[in-house]
């Protein structure tokens, strides 16, 4: 008997250990069951967030592709300006370019010509006072004619100084004419 009750006493150990074993693990699953719960949880929430996140990487992923497309389209059309501008560089370029060969065959005809271009201001210098002697008659017959058409036109001295003289003070019309070869048309 004594082996009986020890083995029925074992027995009781070991069923109580067990309990106490299953007890130790209802308890430690328990914990674990709130834990994971609460792992879920927060799983659930980081996978909303994620969805959130997804989203708007999507959304901003579009944007980004349309901004790029309205970049490279902005891009060709301001090649075309760029090459433009570039165009009118190369005109300006040119213009100035023809404007020197012109400008210098100017200057290059001028300095060939000087004498012809000398003689044609003298030329037109004796023209010039030429005309301004003639106005000055024409201005000085007008004014004798209004003047003295009333009185004795035959009295030499009621006329004025200028018409009486044979010419006035600057009047070099034959210097003039012997200074621009014109001296033979006397």
């Amino acid at each position: 008997m004594d082996w009986q009750i020890i083995l029925y006493i074992a027995a009781g150990i070991a069923a109580i250990a067990f309990l106490i074993l299953c007890i130790a693990l209802a308890v430690v699953l328990f914990s674990v069951k709130k834990n994971l719960d609460h792992v879920a949880k927060t799983l659930d929430g980081v996978e909303g967030q994620i969805q959130g996140i997804t989203r708007e990487s999507t959304d901003l992923l579009h944007k980004t592709n349309r901004l790029a497309e309205d970049v490279q389209g902005k891009s060709a059309k301001l090649n075309s300006v760029v090459d433009a501008v570039q165009g009118i560089g190369n005109s300006v370029s040119s213009l100035n370019s023809s404007v020197d060969r012109v400008t210098n065959s100017i200057t290059h005809n001028i300095s060939q010509n000087e004498d012809k271009i000398s003689q044609v201001v003298q030329w037109s210098n004796v023209a010039m006072e030429v005309a301004d002697k003639w106005q000055m008659r024409q201005k000085r017959n007008s004014a004798y004619a209004t003047k003295y058409s009333t009185t004795s036109e035959t009295d030499p001295d009621n006329l004025p100084v200028a018409v009486n003289e044979t010419a006035t003070k600057n009047d070099n019309l034959d210097e003039d004419r012997v200074n621009a070869g014109l001296n033979d048309r006397k």
